[in-house]
């Protein structure tokens, strides 16, 4: 295993909340302390999310300055540390939105002990975090990436590069709660918001075997790709006359991708069958709208979060994806032109991921 490294850590660094108007900064920066768990990068690709822009303009609070953003990340291990097991100089490996999490170093944690990480109250977050030992965590908008090695993970064979790194976040926050929530045979779902995560949601309730896949936006300018995507049926809520009344009671399971806190939520839950569930995905910077509890209780009605995946079930994604070809919609920009794909994917201009590379 190599130790050495002879490379610099720079990247496109937000200084402030202007960088999200694209004014990011190239400079260099120190990454975590070297440990023998770690496995240091060499990025090729990265993808780019929403997570980052709501970072850089500090919409969830106050963020870290200076950062650098990016957690969809894949490129080539070029240092691996002693103690690392299963990766080894020269893999293609990828790091997603989370890079760390306490492991038990901290005590007993359910979580983590239960191989749920993601739900780790001490997890790091692949940027604009702090690990355990009080360092600081920068992103993928970069030359080279440093992570523990537990949230490092091989890529397939036969799975683009440029298409696994949106899957390392986009994907796996539309897999893990289609997965953990029964989509499959039998199971009738609907997407709501056909856009970067959405469109992963389409193509993973497929893969997965749902009977029935709906996408729900409020236009009709979606519909055809989302039908392309593998729809069955589309919803343009602010278009069809009383969809929620057409519809109702006609789905299992809704994952919402919506990032508005108008969002209307009373009508999504009309379209639930009884026992079904709603899972909000998508993290507006407000509250979301207020429910009555008869919403809920006359059909038995859950509400529920998910928040990106585990590990396993990061694996287990990516494998799915080269066994079933399941490829999302992307769009590659040279990592030089990151400023403008940021600015470009707040203008909705991306259809469905923009995946930056060196």
């Amino acid at each position: 295993m190599n130790s050495s490294s002879d490379y610099k850590f720079e990247g496109w660094m937000g200084v402030d909340k202007s960088a999200v108007d694209g004014k990011m900064v190239w400079q260099s920066y120190e990454p975590k302390s070297w440990e023998e768990t770690d496995v240091d990068i060499e990025i090729t690709h990265c993808g780019i999310c929403g997570s980052d822009l709501h970072t850089l303009r500090s919409g969830w609070g106050e963020t870290m300055y200076p950062c650098v953003v990016g957690h969809e990340i894949v490129g080539k291990a070029v240092r691996v540390g002693s103690k690392v097991t299963g990766i080894h100089v020269g893999d293609r490996v990828g790091v997603g939105a989370q890079c760390d999490s306490c492991l038990g170093r901290k005590g007993n944690c359910e979580e983590c002990a239960a191989g749920l990480e993601n739900h780790c109250s001490h997890m790091t977050t692949t940027y604009d975090g702090k690990f355990l030992n009080g360092d600081k965590s920068y992103g993928g908008y970069a030359k080279y990436h440093r992570s523990p090695s537990h949230f490092v993970f091989k890529i397939p064979d036969g799975l683009p590069s440029s298409a696994a790194a949106p899957m390392l976040c986009g994907g796996i926050t539309m897999y893990s709660p289609l997965k953990n929530n029964g989509c499959g045979p039998g199971k009738r779902v609907g997407i709501v918001g056909v856009g970067g995560l959405g469109h992963f949601g389409i193509l993973w309730a497929k893969a997965l075997g749902a009977d029935h896949v709906v996408g729900i936006s409020r236009r009709n300018n979606k519909r055809e790709d989302a039908l392309n995507l593998g729809a069955n049926a589309y919803i343009a809520t602010e278009e069809d006359k009383d969809w929620e009344t057409a519809y109702a009671r006609s789905l299992d399971l809704i994952i919402c991708t919506i990032s508005s806190p108008k969002l209307p939520l009373s009508k999504y839950l009309q379209l639930l069958r009884t026992k079904g569930h709603f899972i909000q995905v998508g993290a507006p910077e407000e509250a979301l709208p207020a429910i009555h509890a008869f919403e809920l209780i006359i059909k038995g009605i859950t509400i529920g979060g998910s928040p990106i995946g585990s590990p396993d079930d990061i694996r287990e994604m990516l494998q799915l994806a080269a066994d079933r070809n399941v490829r999302p919609w992307i769009q590659e920009r040279p990592m030089t032109e990151a400023n403008q794909a940021v600015v470009d994917l707040g203008n909705d201009k991306a259809r469905y991921r923009y995946v930056l590379f060196n």
